[in-house]
């Protein structure tokens, strides 16, 4: 067993040849050979290390080789003294961090790297470094092979081929089209612009003159001034410090020169930088830009191995999808992520007229893993009985459309849509840190401190633009609906209220949450967007007071009266407001829409200009780069006591009919491209199998001229068709 731990953690090396190099051998190309004839039983114990070959004993590459001096001490355990024990460090991923000498003596468990002291025989990190793919099925690349391009011809005809959708919109055509673009240096120019503005948006407020001036003259300039120096050949990576900055020295043709761009963009830039150096200071020259490539280059690259490719993706992403897709865990809550939602008038949601809420079906929600990937899920299981019976269906389909809709960091996603023989299933979004309610009232005193609650206004703020630039209106914002993930952010939850309003009119409903309706909601007056502003003021107001403003901790009190204070009442503010935070909560609790803040032409972007959000660069915040102030700890449960969820009863009386099989069919429509993609990019599954021939030619699946192999039979299709053959 001991040589089984320290195989586990090693990789043979090379044997040395007499030379005093010291060299690495990526494991891709090849595999060290040992050079001495083995015997069975030395063999065997190599099982771990490699495989044997002629008669030679073969290591498999997992970290590399690396040959050495012969005056380097040797590892005992190795089966010729000229073979040596190659290390990769336990704590950092990285390698070769641990030196020959501390392995030198009798190796087993309790050795430590000298880096980061960690056990040398503790188990390694998954192939690849790190945790992204974990939890794969032993089968996943045989569920995620690719098609052979010949079997995408239909794909291909019923494709619409957009620009904004193909190159733009979807992670995994954005990353072709940008690898196409790399093989051409015309091209690889305009990468390196996209990617230099990018850079320039989301940099400090000090840094964004300097990185401005240096991207006009870089891109925009037939001369260039560079430092001494510098590399021509200059990117992105370029922008950022230690790298060297352009100063003034003897001009020169740019290498990077945009002719597509045009000079008077950016005479334009160069004059708005010099007024004040604006996050949106090069839009105007990513129109042209955006225009020249979708022209003649869009059109090459539709040719090319790389489309070629997208269309392979998209043909396993549009793959049906099934209960066995995924693993099964562990009941999470009933009727939401976590709890049992109430329905007394006390709490819970409460409509006028149309469905009631009690006909809203509760759904189950289970923790769930994609098989192929690793990637964990939260899934939503709405009984198909419970539906018919609560008149449900026209409010399920409603949040699973809007829910397809919406890609944003800030809103849960969803995934995959299914059905099973009972119930029909959401894949969405998973979130283990629990839901703001809990936090405010549960983590010491009720509230948070003014930079949590700046935070999570911010991010709920632009969770609540992105349904609006989506024309939806969500109409339930509280904190029982926001939940946190892992990494601290927040995402707006359950879109059952949520409705679509077309594009200029305005709609009526009393549906809500009792304390948090708006005032034209509860007068049944007609409304837009402005409820969500609302419920935003009411939110940061609980967040910072620990409580809801119309209502206490636990009052006891009658819906109508609830409702009467919000017509009437003005709330009050206590000393732990700041002044820009009451400044905020008036603004967003006006009474009346026309005079609260984010109902104006501006919407979204006049509430993210208030002093309030002085702190939060909003194009960091919603590229995910900024940290929160508070992480949740991955060993904490931040919930009730399970003991409070109910259990699920059985539905009698109930058929099922062909009329609820065309319904079914409308909801189980598999995966939903973008969240899919990005599953395939955050996993690194994209990145494993993402592979063309050598020296950028076709693949043997992505060649024409190579007709594409027969699927494999089973044993029992081999047996049956051979007794068919035989009988006849």
């Amino acid at each position: 067993m001991e040589l089984e731990n320290i195989v586990a953690n090693t990789v043979l090396l090379k044997a040395r040849e007499g030379s005093s190099s010291t060299s690495w051998w990526d494991p891709r190309f090849g595999v060290p050979r040992c050079g001495d004839r083995l015997g069975w039983e030395r063999r065997r114990w190599l099982e771990a290390l490699g495989r044997e070959r002629d008669g030679f004993c073969f290591a498999r590459a997992r970290y590399g080789w690396r040959s050495g001096s012969r005056s380097e001490p040797r590892c005992p355990f190795a089966l010729r003294p000229r073979w040596e024990l190659g290390w990769l460090c336990p704590g950092t991923g990285q390698g070769p961090c641990c030196p020959v000498p501390p392995v030198a003596g009798r190796a087993g468990p309790g050795r430590r790297c000298p880096s980061c002291r960690r056990d040398l025989f503790s188990s390694p990190p998954a192939a690849g470094g790190g945790s992204k793919r974990k939890g794969r099925s032993k089968k996943w690349r045989e569920i995620l092979r690719f098609p052979h391009v010949s079997q995408c011809d239909e794909l291909r005809k019923g494709l619409e081929q957009d620009y904004g959708s193909l190159c733009q919109k979807q992670p995994i055509g954005r990353l072709l089209f940008r690898q196409f673009c790399e093989t051409r240096p015309e091209l690889l120019r305009c990468i390196r612009f996209l990617d230099a503005v990018a850079d320039y948006e989301l940099s400090p407020d000090e840094k964004r003159k300097e990185m401005g001036e240096e991207i006009i003259c870089r891109f925009l300039k037939q001369e260039w001034h560079p430092s001494p120096g510098q590399d021509p050949g200059w990117d992105a990576g370029a922008m950022h410090p230690g790298r060297g900055r352009a100063s003034v020295c003897s001009p020169r043709q740019s290498p990077d020169f945009l002719p597509e761009v045009g000079q008077p963009h950016a005479s334009r830039c160069l004059q708005d930088l010099q007024k004040s150096p604006c996050k949106d200071l090069f839009s105007s020259c990513l129109r042209p830009l955006h225009e020249y490539l979708s022209g003649d280059p869009f059109a090459d690259y539709r040719d090319s191995m790389y489309f070629d490719r997208f269309l392979q993706w998209k043909y396993l992403e549009r793959q049906s999808v099934t209960k066995d897709t995924f693993r099964q865990y562990r009941i999470l809550g009933k009727g939401g992520f976590g709890e049992v939602r109430p329905r007394g008038e006390e709490g819970g949601r409460w409509w006028a007229g149309g469905d009631s809420p009690h006909r809203r079906p509760p759904p189950k929600v289970c923790a769930c893993q994609v098989r192929a990937t690793g990637k964990m899920y939260a899934c939503k299981k709405l009984e198909k009985k419970r539906i018919k019976k609560r008149k449900g269906e026209a409010m399920a389909l409603n949040e699973k459309q809007i829910l397809e809709k919406v890609n944003s960091r800030f809103v849960v996603s969803l995934a995959y849509a299914y059905e099973t023989k009972d119930a029909l299933c959401l894949v969405l979004t998973i979130m283990n840190g629990g839901d703001l309610k809990f936090h405010i009232y549960n983590m010491g005193n009720p509230g948070f401190e003014d930079e949590r609650v700046v935070f999570y206004a911010a991010e709920i703020c632009c969770g609540l633009q992105h349904l609006h630039q989506e024309g939806i209106v969500y109409r339930d914002l509280k904190p029982e609906n926001i939940l946190l993930d892992d990494d601290g952010h927040i995402r707006i939850s359950d879109l059952g209220l949520a409705i679509k309003i077309p594009k200029g009119e305005t709609i009526r409903g009393r549906v809500g949450t009792v304390g948090y309706m708006a005032p034209e909601v509860i007068n049944n007056e007609r409304y837009a967007f402005s409820p969500d502003w609302w419920g935003l003021g009411c939110l940061v107001y609980e967040m910072i007071e620990g409580q809801s403003p119309f209502r206490a901790r636990k009052e006891r009190v009658k819906r109508e009266e609830v409702e009467k204070r919000v017509q009437e009442d003005q709330e009050l503010y206590s000393d732990k407001f700041s002044e820009d935070a009451r400044a905020i909560c008036k603004m967003l609790l006006a009474k009346d829409p026309k005079q609260r803040l984010g109902c104006g032409a501006d919407g979204a972007a006049e509430v993210k200009r208030h002093p309030f959000f002085k702190t939060i660069n909003f194009k960091r915040l919603e590229a995910g780069i900024m940290t929160p102030s508070f992480v949740p700890d991955p060993r904490a449960v931040y919930c009730k006591d399970v003991l409070d969820i109910e259990q699920f009863s059985t539905v009698k009386g109930v058929n099922l009919d062909q009329t609820d099989n065309d319904f079914y069919a409308k909801f189980a429509t598999g995966s939903v491209s973008i969240p899919w993609q990005n599953e395939m990019i955050e996993t690194e599954c994209f990145k494993d199998l993402n592979v063309f021939g050598p020296s950028g030619t076709r693949s043997p699946d992505l060649d024409w001229r190579q007709l594409p192999e027969p699927p494999k039979r089973s044993l029992l299709q081999r047996l049956f068709r051979r007794h068919v053959r035989d009988g006849a």
